[in-house]
């Protein structure tokens, strides 16, 4: 009878009696643990190479990855790896735009375990991960058994209720990285760069998914272990990263480039293009800002005459873009913006020439810098302050 109390006991209340709250806080505290895991060490340690750890640090996070995903490094990093090189085609792993967004969102861990048992993509995209003998015995030879063993852990200290804590462990890495980053990233949120493929970041704000939610930022700069750039983005992966660095457990081994300024130049040079070329994303972006400015002066002015602004309510949400980024929805829009508006025309017409500049591949060096500096001979003849400034700022740029 004592041993029978002793199991209901248990079952109620486990080792660790804990209030409802502060089990849900535990809960979400080691949900946590596990994302700065995957982002850290998966992501931008393993897939990428941002950054190196010191063993201790990478131990950490395969075992508890380990214990909380049944994740194994080779499979995760290849798969990612694919991701990028395949980004939005046939062969993406997880694309919304190729397998939907509903079966990304509800079924992106199944896409992935598909993924993980293609051995050409396992041979060709999963070179450098670990490969020492616990990493063969222990953690890819049983790595389902960590699982097991934290359910075990979860009901020893928290009885019945500890169910519910690890089905909520495992349930929380498919959901926020296999369906959110894979699906919603490739699909709603914002976008600062208008990178080749279709991410965007999902808040400027990444806590909840430790800094995966600036997904634009990160297909812009793969390789950077920061994935933060605009100063008003919070990256706490990076907050991390900062303090394993300041603690001797992490080495950084690239951020996200920077645009530097010089001093104007008489004419645009190599040097100019160079910069112009490497810092391509900034540029554009920089160019989008002074496009949206001008849409919204524009905007004023129609308000101002009490005319129709519908158009180019529409348009101005979308001239800043490639235009093949651009719905067919919205391109009578902005034909007719474009044909009411000479500005934005010019401005315009003029992205698409300065885009070209990285775009062509059979273009010499000593030919591209001579585009570069006949457009901003055209930008400074424009008449238009916003492109006129626009050229001084790339006669200035350095890298």
């Amino acid at each position: 009878m004592i041993f029978f109390d002793a199991a209901l006991e248990w079952l109620a209340h486990g080792l660790w009696d804990l209030a409802w709250w502060q089990m849900v806080l535990f809960t979400l505290a080691l949900t946590h643990v596990t994302m700065a895991s995957v982002t850290i060490f998966l992501h931008r340690h393993q897939a990428h190479r941002a950054l190196d750890l010191h063993p201790i640090a990478s131990h950490f996070f395969r075992f508890w990855l380990w214990l909380t995903t049944g994740q194994v490094t080779k499979e995760w990093a290849a798969v990612h790896r694919k991701h990028h090189a395949k980004c939005e085609q046939a062969d993406d792993p997880h694309s919304p735009h190729i397998h939907g967004i509903k079966t990304v969102l509800t079924q992106g861990a199944e896409l992935y375990r598909a993924e993980s048992k293609n051995k050409e993509t396992m041979a060709r995209f999963g070179h450098g991960t670990p490969d020492d003998w616990i990493e063969r015995n222990l953690y890819t030879r049983y790595s389902w058994q960590g699982v097991g063993l934290m359910m075990i852990i979860n009901l020893a200290l928290f009885g019945a209720a500890g169910l519910v804590v690890w089905a909520v462990q495992m349930a929380w890495t498919p959901i926020m990285a296999a369906g959110i980053i894979n699906g919603a990233g490739h699909y709603w949120g914002y976008r600062n760069f208008e990178a080749t493929d279709a991410s965007t970041n999902l808040s400027p704000w990444g806590i909840i998914i430790a800094g995966e939610e600036l997904h634009n930022n990160h297909h812009t700069y793969p390789t950077s272990a920061k994935l933060s750039i605009k100063p008003y983005e919070f990256d706490i992966g990076w907050m991390y990263i900062s303090i394993l660095k300041s603690l001797g457990l992490a080495s950084v081994k690239k951020v996200p480039p920077k645009l530097q300024l010089g001093s104007v130049q008489p004419v645009a040079d190599e040097k100019t293009l160079e910069a112009v070329i490497a810092h391509r994303y900034e540029v554009m972006a920089g160019y989008a800002r002074e496009m949206r400015r001008t849409a919204k002066a524009e905007l004023a002015a129609l308000k101002a005459r009490q005319a129709d602004v519908s158009v180019m309510r529409v348009a101005s949400r979308w001239l800043h873009r490639d235009e093949e980024k651009v719905p067919a929805v919205a391109r009578p829009q902005i034909a007719q913006a474009r044909a009411e508006h000479p500005v934005l025309d010019k401005m315009v017409t003029m992205r698409e020439e300065l885009r070209q500049l990285w775009m062509s591949t059979s273009s010499s060096r000593e030919q591209l810098t001579a585009d570069l500096q006949a457009w901003c001979q055209r930008a400074e003849a424009s008449g238009i302050a916003a492109l006129q400034q626009f050229a001084l700022k790339l006669k200035a740029a350095r890298t």
